[in-house]
């Protein structure tokens, strides 16, 4: 038997990256069960444990606040972190740099400029689609929005059956950059209601969860998760380049339009039911990169456990720091980000030794 501290062990990738799963998915059970019991209403997730094992009804308002406010909140956060963990591993697969982020292609920016359309023209719009839509019509053009955006791009990048992933990064900067443009109008033009609207969706907050936008939502994300493994074969080939993982008889077009695809659906879908959130996506998958190496078979589902992690962690701090009131949950993944993406960027260039 080998003891955990074996260096064989140790030097063994794939072990550390079974290893840091399991880790994962207890922490992530931790924190999901810490999301249910902590609020400003007080019930704990121990009035349901006792509910459940004596046999007594749960009084109404606890009921509704556990199974209504908290437990939908709770799996929003879950699979919002997850899809942009697990887009920013792909992301960075496919353009070989452990930099990269979903923001990269402009996805974020057009589920934003679909976000803040609706907030700022939401007014306008026709009867039948407001009568159609309900109140979901802003997570609804945030992510028809994203769509857009990611079509738009792979219309440019591709020539001739080929899509060129350099001219999809440049593409969509000056694509994020048009849409920035455009929601800076809107903005301008914008009320002291839609401004404070804007505000807070742009930073991002779990707090407008519920079993609706997650139902809508959720099977998008859900099946960008399912899809991002069977990429792993693919992304691990397309870490020696095109030309050799076409050698090799990697079906490059496809996985190339696979990725890009799971990438929108993944980013779209948790812009819209979320907000903006920002770091998740480049941080996760770069750190798991450097513990347990690159192997996609294992980033991508360890990415995707970091994630809902973060974000579960991130929205208790959120809800904690100034309770009752909450901060935007944007606020406190940069906070907590940043610093992270600064000491990778001196790391890089040899700055620091940790």
């Amino acid at each position: 038997m080998v003891a955990l501290d074996d260096p064989r062990l140790a030097g063994d990738r794939d072990a550390q990256a079974r290893l840091t799963m399991l880790a994962l998915s207890g922490a992530l059970v931790l924190t999901a069960l810490l999301s249910l019991s902590h609020g400003a209403s007080g019930v704990s997730l121990g009035s349901l444990v006792q509910a459940l094992t004596s046999g007594e009804a749960m009084p109404a308002r606890d009921r509704l606040i556990l199974w209504e406010i908290r437990l939908p909140r709770m799996l929003t956060g879950v699979v919002v972190g997850a899809s942009l963990a697990v887009a920013g591993a792909v992301m960075q697969g496919l353009f070989r740099n452990p930099l990269a982020d979903p923001g990269l292609v402009g996805v974020g920016a057009g589920a934003g400029l679909g976000a803040v359309l609706a907030i700022v023209l939401g007014g306008l719009a026709p009867l039948w689609l407001t009568q159609a839509v309900g109140y979901h019509l802003v997570s609804v053009a945030a992510f028809l929005g994203g769509w857009a955006s990611t079509l738009i791009l792979y219309r440019v990048a591709t020539r001739s059956g080929r899509t060129s992933v350099a001219t999809m990064l440049l593409a969509g900067i000056a694509l994020g950059a048009l849409a920035g443009a455009v929601t800076g109008v809107l903005v301008y033009i914008a009320d002291d209601r839609q401004l404070r609207d804007l505000t807070f969706w742009g930073l991002g907050s779990l707090g407008g969860a519920s079993w609706p936008k997650l139902m809508a939502a959720g099977p998008v994300m859900l099946l960008a998760l399912v899809a991002a493994p069977f990429l792993a074969r693919g992304l691990n080939g397309l870490a020696l380049g095109e030309a050799a993982a076409h050698h090799i008889g990697l079906p490059v077009q496809r996985v190339k339009a696979v990725a890009i695809l799971t990438v929108a659906a993944a980013t779209g879908a948790g812009v819209a039911i979320a907000g903006g959130i920002g770091f998740i996506g480049i941080v996760v998958p770069h750190l798991l990169r450097l513990a347990t190496g690159p192997d996609h078979r294992f980033l991508l589902i360890n990415a995707g456990l970091a994630g809902a992690t973060l974000l579960l962690l991130a929205d208790l701090i959120a809800r904690s720091i100034i309770a009752p009131a909450e901060l935007p949950i944007g606020i406190v993944t940069a906070t907590l980000g940043a610093p992270v993406f600064l000491w990778i960027l001196l790391r890089r260039r040899g700055l620091v030794d940790l």
